[in-house]
């Protein structure tokens, strides 16, 4: 089966690898261009882009697959097309071309969480239940016939990050095990309920400042929804984990404990948060217990004056 693979960024990776391990004939690879990235806005390839090369498999980089890309696919000529986080939306004249179609990763239940970000929002917005489904691509985002789905629960404390790369491994082996039952014939298509779709649009850095104003059960899911990119923020710290408190008392944004024994704890709208781990401009991830032990905050005063 000649199979051309499109995604970008490490979610796509174990897809990819999982092709080349169950030697899949990959005759193509196509992810966006390289990025500037750092400091110095050096241009940096994507993650799919590093590993189609090391595999020895040409890659294609268009700025804009619909405009672009029909030459390429034909020439390509491929049986399948799979997609994971690819970042571009597909066109009819595109889909056309491979004669088994385009089989999609994406990452969650569908039709829940539809667009470019649905474990960040699935996180902020207090789901317990995760997944990843395949599906096969149609000319809308994130709506054709799902195919097979694979579920999951969130982890204590898990951040988007961390839950990224356990859905992208699941991800992996449910697109073997749908290419497998593809192969066979027996796969079923099962239209998406429209009735219970949602979609969210992707994450800003209008995000991140955090406002203590808010329950503390949606500022600890906002602290982990949005690390790694783009980070909750308050105070000019980054926010990287966080709980529930039972430690009550004080107004929004107060520090209600700055102890390098007993933690950082600030006061929300309802509850309090507890910061587990941060990291300082320029600095590195830390717990919040040894952040403390070099910047000592006073309890009782508000956390974007204390470290100002």
């Amino acid at each position: 089966m000649r199979i051309v693979f499109m995604g970008t960024p490490e979610f796509a990776v174990p897809s990819l690898e999982m092709l080349y391990d169950n030697a899949y004939e990959v005759v193509g690879a196509v992810t966006q261009p390289d990025r500037p990235n750092g400091r110095g806005g050096r241009l940096t390839p994507s993650p799919v882009k590093r590993t189609a090369l090391s595999r020895g498999t040409a890659v294609y980089q268009p700025e804009k697959i619909r405009r672009d890309g029909l030459a390429y696919l034909r020439n390509a000529a491929p049986d399948l097309v799979v997609t994971a986080a690819f970042g571009q939306i597909l066109s009819q004249d595109l889909l056309d071309v491979p004669r088994l179609g385009t089989v999609n990763v994406h990452a969650s239940l569908l039709p829940k969480h539809r667009g470019p970000a649905p474990i960040a929002w699935g996180i902020i917005g207090g789901d317990s239940l995760f997944g990843v489904t395949t599906m096969m691509t149609d000319r809308g985002i994130d709506t054709g016939d799902i195919l097979m789905q694979r579920e999951t629960c969130l982890q204590e404390m898990e951040t988007c990050g961390e839950l990224t790369r356990r859905l992208s491994l699941m991800g992996a082996e449910l697109l073997r095990e749908t290419l497998v039952r593809l192969g066979r014939g027996d796969l079923r298509r099962v239209r998406q309920n429209e009735a219970d779709h949602t979609y969210e649009p992707m994450l800003s850095k209008r995000m991140r400042e955090i406002d203590w104003g808010k329950p503390s059960a949606d500022i600890v899911r906002l602290i982990h929804g949005l690390n790694p990119w783009p980070g909750a923020r308050t105070g000019g710290l980054k926010l990287l984990n966080a709980r529930i408190t039972k430690t009550g008392g004080g107004q929004p944004g107060e520090v209600l404990t700055a102890d390098a024994a007993k933690g950082l704890v600030i006061g929300a709208g309802e509850g309090a948060v507890e910061i587990v781990r941060l990291q300082a401009p320029g600095g590195k991830p830390m717990d919040a217990g040894v952040y403390l032990l070099g910047h000592p905050m006073q309890a009782g005063g508000l956390i974007h004056a204390a470290t100002e």
